[in-house]
């Protein structure tokens, strides 16, 4: 008789109790695996969910943190100079200097350009390293320091993907003569920055052509602060449009744009202020940053410049308060009451080779070539940033800045972001290109005259409603002497042409650049000869 087992572990007839044992040996097995199987299925779902919960735990905490800092969501400010820096170390085979005032962001844009494009950056910096400096003394030629820099670094130096960058150079002037032989001997790239130079190594600029080329950088301009709160691509295409077509503006957008002057007015171009604004939107401290930054500027004069060191200091800070009065042109008699140009030329110069102020020079005669109408003891100065501009006239400067108010007149804050952006675009002695004002008993003055696709072009700076007031510019317009072809008013008013005049809106001097000279090709005929 077969006995059947209703075990839960077994269904098989016990009439063969070695069969039975293997088939109930066999079933415990694969109970067992399933056991496992749901075990090792249920370890996977747990760890599923745990990625989950963790990822999604993340995303919110990157959304607090970018909430915080947004210059996470863009990692950092973009420069005109980085892509101006990366196509030359790629494309050219001579050294670089990057020159401009302290601060602007020279050294940020050096690593971040060498980062992307070679496999390794070896950095010197003179103040840092003053060792470094024992290097370039008694150096045999290019052989003998590329081994010295090696062994100074501890970095290998890899021909045709290392980019050797020297900064401070100031502190090495040695530079001058080793970069020649560096860059004859060919296998690295290099790239040098200071700050100062225009002062202490003025030398450096006189290698020559074949050996070096020079950008210059300033702080952040009135576009890349655009783009560095926010500005869509298609605004400042829409404006860019505008500007060139000489057609209003959509009123939106064009409202918006001046809350973003005025913001500009108050944090400025240097990237710490501006970088201390994304990060908290707080102005009292984009404010402390500023002042950390003329502290800076003022330690560089008592450290650079033993002999005038009290002139140049005098002179920088009466910058703000000679720009807000009537004439604006600096006032010798305000430092000095017998004081003459030639005891104080030194001091002014220092300050334009620093990088620190902007001079505008007088012409007797708005008639090109400017040059020769220059004045040189009859000069504005202005501030190489307008937000440093801001900050040194303290008080509630940035409540009035921000309101909206047409009644309140911003003459010198505008002048001084006019004059910052002229001489970012190429309207600078060191491109040739002075700026200049024009100062008539008779005919009044004109803010800015500059020198455009061949022509005197006349600009006028308005800050309130009365911007079409402008009697200086009326009578020089109508002197068929100066037969002026145009001219341009920057206020806060929309687009708009009455005559040759053209009325811009403060924000669009972002567009207004120095015309590029036409290549001129000529091939002298031999024929005959």
């Amino acid at each position: 008789m077969t006995a059947w087992d209703f075990s839960p572990l077994t269904f098989f007839p016990t009439t063969d109790y070695a069969i039975e044992n293997a088939l109930l040996e066999s079933w415990k097995n694969v109970v067992f695996m399933l056991l496992l199987t749901w075990k090792s299925v249920r370890k996977l779902i747990y760890l599923y969910w745990k990625s989950v919960f963790c990822l999604l735990f993340m995303l919110v905490f990157m959304q607090k943190v970018v909430s915080l800092y947004p210059q996470i969501q863009d990692d950092m400010i973009k420069r005109k100079a980085d892509e101006l820096i990366r196509n030359f170390i790629l494309n050219d085979r001579r050294s670089l200097l990057v020159t401009g005032a302290r601060q602007v962001g020279k050294t940020f844009s050096i690593r971040k350009v060498g980062k992307e494009c070679f496999d390794n950056v070896v950095e010197i910096n003179f103040v840092e390293q003053p060792d470094a400096i024992e290097l370039f003394s008694e150096q045999k030629g290019a052989k003998d320091l590329l081994l010295r820099l090696s062994a100074f670094t501890k970095k290998p130096l890899v021909p045709g993907k290392t980019l050797i960058f020297f900064d401070e150079v100031q502190e090495c002037k040695e530079i001058v003569t080793a970069i020649k032989f560096l860059v004859d001997e060919g296998s690295y790239k290099y790239v040098m920055s200071g700050s100062l130079l225009g002062v202490e190594l003025d030398d450096l600029r006189s290698v020559p052509v074949g050996y070096m080329d020079e950008i210059e950088m300033y702080p952040l301009d009135i576009l890349e602060f655009f783009e560095a709160i926010g500005v869509g691509i298609d605004v400042i295409s829409h404006l860019r449009t505008c500007f060139e077509e000489k057609r209003p503006v959509d009123e939106f957008i064009h409202k918006k744009m001046l809350e973003a002057v005025r913001l500009y007015l108050i944090v400025g171009g240097m990237p710490a202020a501006v970088q201390k604004y994304l990060d908290t939107n707080n102005l009292r401290r984009v404010y402390e940053e500023q002042r950390g930054i003329i502290r800076t500027y003022k330690r560089d004069i008592t450290q650079y410049d033993h002999d005038h060191k009290l002139q140049i200091e005098e002179i920088y800070d009466l910058i703000p308060s000679e720009l807000n009065a009537k004439n604006k042109r600096f006032i010798l008699k305000e430092l000095n009451e017998k004081a003459r140009f030639s005891k104080y030329e030194d001091s002014f110069l220092w300050l334009r080779d620093a990088g620190v102020a902007i001079p505008a020079y007088n012409v007797e005669e708005p008639q090109v070539p400017l040059l020769l109408n220059k004045q040189r003891n009859l000069f504005k100065l202005f501030l190489n940033d307008v937000g440093l501009l801001a900050a040194m006239y303290g008080g509630n400067i940035q409540a009035r800045l921000l309101s909206s108010n047409p009644n309140i007149n911003f003459g010198s804050v505008f002048e001084n972001l006019v004059a910052q952006e002229l001489y970012a675009h190429g309207f600078s002695e060191t491109q040739q290109h002075s700026l200049y004002y024009f100062n008539s008993k008779k005919q009044g003055e004109l803010d800015f005259v500059v020198e455009y696709a061949g022509n005197m072009l006349p600009i006028e700076v308005k800050s309130g409603k009365d911007y079409e007031r402008h009697n200086a510019l009326s009578n020089v317009m109508e002197n068929e002497e100066y037969a002026v072809p145009m001219a341009y008013v920057f206020c806060q008013e929309n687009v708009q042409t009455k005559g040759r005049i053209i009325y811009y809106p403060i924000y669009m001097i972002a567009f207004f650049e120095q015309s590029r000279a036409e290549e001129k090709v000529y091939k002298f005929d031999l024929t005959g000869l």
